[in-house]
């Protein structure tokens, strides 16, 4: 350690060096091995200032793959901005072909509804839930009916006692 890091570190407490900065505006920083005043050494560490700082408001995809494999320590080099620009390109072509597949799969289907290779899928409506005692019944039941919100009284007498 160079005696001005060291300096700073006295002076300052922890020294964190700024790696880079991503597009979302996030800075990830990393953190040499060093030791605290009283001596203690603190091991290295890779810690990110979120851009959005609410917990709260923090979205899945705020941080980029790649910054969050070199954050979590699975690669031991920060993304370079030719990489993050290659694979952003990418996964843009990725979403297009998923978006060209998916139209040639139900141009496909629909072809083979016209020539009649497929039937097409029966549209069935059901009310009620399916663990309900009257599921796919239309009609009255005697028995008494609940669904947990609602109940409808039925003409239920006990069964005769065997003497």
């Amino acid at each position: 350690m160079s005696r001005i890091s060291s300096l700073l570190r006295r002076t300052f407490g922890v020294v964190k060096e700024h790696i880079g900065t991503d597009h979302f505006g996030n800075k990830y920083y990393n953190i040499p091995e060093q030791k605290s005043w009283t001596g203690r050494v603190i091991r290295p560490r890779r810690l990110v200032e979120a851009a959005n700082p609410k917990e709260f408001e923090y979205m899945e995809g705020n941080i980029p793959s790649e910054w969050d494999a070199w954050i979590r320590g699975r690669r031991k080099q920060p993304p370079t901005i030719e990489e993050l620009l290659k694979n952003e390109h990418y996964r843009e072509q990725i979403k297009i072909k998923a978006v060209e597949a998916g139209e040639r799969d139900n141009a496909l289907q629909d072809k083979d509804y016209e020539e009649g290779r497929v039937d097409q899928p029966v549209q069935t409506q059901v009310k009620g839930h399916a663990s309900a005692s009257q599921f796919g019944q239309s009609e009255f039941s005697e028995d008494p009916i609940s669904t947990a919100n609602t109940f409808q009284p039925g003409s239920w007498t006990p069964p005769a006692t065997k003497t």
